[in-house]
């Protein structure tokens, strides 16, 4: 049944992906998503919507009234499981409906998985609909849970100036690696060292290895000054740059993925990625490791990295391949297409929920 309105809580709206699985214009749709209540205690800036108190079975009971579907994407890393149950326990009771797109398999912020299983293990079984980015992903999710996931492509990230910002011919090939924050997931010095040894044999490669400042910073959860000062050793290289930085604002983000010609993510495990998404609407290629389902996310030049292997000779080969082959750029009327397509999925799962 085609219904009037469709009112979702989204945890959390604003992030990027939950965007733009909507429509440009809102008159296009029939979905409606409450915006992020302010954090318990946090700041009222816009956008700031981290703990999300949409877990917290007392929220849903006062608003459950302004909601017909409740849309779980991100932000129970810290959700106990006890907390988690209560959750479910007051959406049912109140009669809600529960749709759970699958990001991760594996939390890429926590080195153990056991605390990221244990709640799926609560979202899978109980979610009335489950989405997820892969068939890979997909199959995972029937082996273990057997429950059936509806596979639906990332939306774009970029906002759609970029698109029409394609960078202009460099005499260098430039390889980025990013080690961010020293993210639980990544092992950038062990890919970066690996690649500057690589790039000897280019004339034109050259190894650009970013990193923030807050790695050296003792009251930053990215601290991490071993590491730093191996990458600043490993950055004296002739073949090498490191560029120490404070976190990139969303416009310098897509401007240094555009700079560069390739990026590699340096992760030992994972699911999926919005960093490869973005690359791909930049048109920079991208070499993705074989945790996860990032080959099979969008096109991308793969080298064996896992949490127990790492060959770098597979990684010297992905790079040749990508140093060798033109990266096509999607057109903004393609992802247009997409996420107005994304929308009417999206709008069409819901429906089904409030019909059974």
């Amino acid at each position: 049944m085609k219904r009037s309105s469709i009112r979702v809580a989204s945890v959390p709206n604003s992030h990027v992906y939950v965007r733009h699985i909507a429509p440009l214009m809102p008159e296009e749709t029939n979905v409606i998503r409450l915006p992020d209540p302010v954090p318990a205690g946090g700041p009222v800036d816009p956008g700031v919507w981290w703990p999300p108190r949409m877990f917290d079975p007392q929220w849903i009971s006062a608003h459950h009234a302004e909601f017909d579907v409740f849309h779980i994407h991100f932000g129970f890393d810290d959700v106990s499981p006890e907390v988690m149950r209560d959750v479910i326990h007051e959406l049912r009771s109140r009669g809600k409906p529960i749709v759970y797109t699958l990001h991760d398999l594996r939390n890429p912020h926590h080195r153990e998985p056991g605390a990221h299983e244990e709640i799926l293990d609560i979202l899978v079984p109980e979610a009335d609909e489950i989405i997820t980015l892969t068939p890979g992903a997909a199959e995972r999710i029937r082996e273990r849970w057997a429950r059936t996931a509806t596979v639906l492509p990332h939306p774009h990230v970029v906002p759609p100036q970029w698109f029409h910002r394609r960078p202009t011919d460099s005499p260098q090939f430039t390889v980025g690696v990013h080690a961010k924050s020293a993210r639980a997931n990544c092992d950038p010095l062990t890919v970066a060292q690996a690649l500057v040894e690589i790039a000897g044999s280019y004339d034109d490669v050259v190894i650009q290895i970013n990193v923030h400042d807050d790695i050296f910073d003792r009251s930053s959860h990215g601290y991490d000054p071993d590491l730093g000062r191996a990458l600043r050793t490993l950055g004296s290289h002739r073949r090498a740059r490191l560029i120490e930085h404070r976190r990139f604002s969303d416009e310098q983000l897509w401007a240094y993925l555009q700079g560069l010609s390739v990026s590699v993510l340096p992760y030992r495990f994972g699911t999926h990625s919005g960093w490869l998404e973005a690359c791909h609407d930049l048109g920079t290629a991208v070499l993705a490791p074989s945790c996860g389902f990032y080959g099979q996310q969008q096109e991308c030049f793969e080298f064996d990295l896992d949490e127990d292997h790492f060959d770098a000779e597979t990684l010297a080969a992905a790079l040749k391949t990508a140093h060798d082959t033109p990266t096509p750029a999607p057109s903004w009327s393609q992802r247009l297409s997409q996420r107005q397509w994304l929308a009417q999925q999206h709008s069409a799962i819901y429906s089904r929920c409030l019909d059974a």
